[in-house]
This record gives structure tokens, C-alpha cells and sequence, in this order.
């Protein structure tokens, strides 16, 4: 790919989102990227466009917004995306909802407003950012095991839909990386009365481990810099530590109940 492709990056003020379009940038990648609230960014390397993936109006205008700037987008890069921890009893439908709409529903709203201009151009790549956690349901993390998951099995059936029109999709599941997306997640608060507290408690804070821990997100901006050089991109890709990644190795191979209790020694349940 060019790098005077024209890319736009969702959620793109902070995290994986950030570091991916800093680094296309410094290789003289044409930007885009989304926030809510880009004014609170006024250092951003590249342009940050209004848009918030759970409001169509959002993505229409911010859509328009860059094809009349650049007159073309020629990847997608669907990174934005919430957390949710807690039990699934414990959860409120409400913050459910929200995380199906961010996770889910925008990143299927902003293909759709995106495909007709790539169609036109008879090219385009799209890049969708699941997780490692949606190959598999976590405890406590049920909610964004299922969204992430749900936009890794959307993209295998939109991609043999697209591919007659020149356009590439693909998913990256990232495992653990440093970002904020802990401080920035809903959680169900640790309730003393709950059935669950104990053990909730303790997955949330080995979780919480993971996170600070994880990985750097310039390995993820990385990855993607030379998968935009790739002709013919798999449907999936995962970006980890070798454990993270192989635990959905063992998941294939491994009877049903023997990963379930591999999960919960894991966790300590």
C-alpha cells in the first residue's frame, strides 16, 4: 500500500489507536483519526475528527468529513472499543447495551458508511480490532468476550461479501497491551453483599495485572504498518504473548471441559 493512502483510524486519541496512527504518520500516511471529543487532544500528531460510533448521524458526518478533506479512504482501521468486567447476574442491561454498540454495532455502521466510497474505488482494507478474548468466554468477561467475538465472525461473512469489489477485511485480536483501557472500562462494582465478591474480586485484580503488565501498543502499530503491505491478508491475525495466542490453540484441540477447568485454575475459581 501507498503511503500516501489515506487512513482512517476509530478511536484514535489514545491507546493502540494513538500509537497506530503515529507511527502511519511518521511513514507519510495520510491520517485520520476519532475521538469524541478531539478538542481534548490539541497535540495529536495527525487530524482527529468528531465521531462517536454509537451515533449514526456521528459516523455519516464524520465519514463525509474525511472523503471531502481527502476525496478517499482506503483503510479502515475499526479500533474503537470499551471494556466490561463483572458478573454476568451483576451486570446492567443498560451498560450491556452500550458495550454491543461500541464494540459491535459502530464498528458494523462505520463498514457501512465506508464500503460505498470503497466500492466506487473498487479497493480498500478494512482492519478490525478484536481481542484474544473473543475466542473464548471469560469469566466476568462475558459481555466483551461476546462483543469482540461476534465482530470477528460479522467480518469472516462481510469479507466473501466485499471481495468481489476489490476490498480486503481482516481482524487483529490484540492480547494484553498497556493501555487504559481498565481506568476506562464499566465494571460492576464489588458488592460485599454479592455471591460473587470473593472470586470476583480476585479476577478483577488479576486482570488489572494483565493490563499494567501488557504488552507495549507499538508492537500493535507495528503489525499493522506491515500488514498494509501485505497483497492478500488472512482473516485473522493475533497480536500477544506466545501463552495468550496459544490459548486458543489449546482451546481448538483440548475437550471442552478440560480448557473450562484450565480457565478457572487460571483464574482461581
Amino acid at each position: 500500500m501507498q503511503t500516501k493512502s489515506v487512513v482512517l483510524i476509530t478511536g484514535g486519541s489514545t491507546g493502540i489507536g494513538k500509537a497506530i496512527g503515529d507511527l502511519l504518520h511518521q511513514k507519510g500516511f495520510i491520517v485520520f483519526g476519532t475521538s469524541r471529543n478531539p478538542t481534548n487532544f490539541p497535540d495529536s500528531a495527525f487530524t482527529l475528527v468528531e465521531l462517536d460510533v454509537r451515533d449514526a448521524k456521528s459516523i455519516s458526518a464524520a465519514i463525509e468529513n474525511v472523503i471531502k478533506t481527502a476525496g478517499k479512504i482506503d483503510v479502515l482501521i475499526n479500533n474503537a472499543g470499551v471494556g466490561i468486567t463483572g458478573p454476568l447476574e451483576e451486570l446492567p442491561l443498560e451498560a450491556i447495551k452500550n458495550n454491543f454498540e461500541t464494540n459491535l454495532f459502530g464498528p458494523i455502521e462505520v463498514m457501512k458508511a465506508v464500503l460505498p466510497y470503497m466500492r466506487k474505488q473498487q479497493s480498500g482494507l478494512i482492519l478490525n480490532i478484536t481481542s484474544i478474548a473473543g475466542y473464548m468466554g471469560l469469566p466476568y468477561r462475558s459481555v466483551y468476550s461476546a462483543s469482540k467475538g461476534a465482530l470477528a465472525l460479522i467480518t469472516e461473512a462481510l469479507r466473501m461479501e466485499v471481495k468481489a469489489f476489490g476490498i480486503e477485511i481482516a481482524t487483529i485480536a490484540p492480547g494484553d497491551f498497556a493501555t487504559n483501557i481498565a481506568s476506562s472500562r464499566f465494571h460492576a462494582p464489588l458488592l460485599p453483599d454479592s455471591p460473587y465478591v470473593i472470586p470476583y474480586g480476585k479476577t478483577l485484580e488479576l486482570m488489572n495485572q494483565h493490563v499494567d503488565s501488557g504488552e507495549n501498543p507499538s508492537q500493535m502499530a507495528a503489525f499493522i504498518l506491515e500488514l498494509l503491505t501485505t497483497q492478500k491478508p488472512n482473516v485473522h491475525y493475533k497480536v500477544g504473548s506466545f501463552l495468550q495466542k496459544f490459548s486458543i490453540v489449546l482451546k481448538r484441540i483440548l475437550p471442552d471441559k478440560v480448557y473450562e477447568k484450565m480457565l478457572m485454575n487460571h483464574y482461581k475459581l
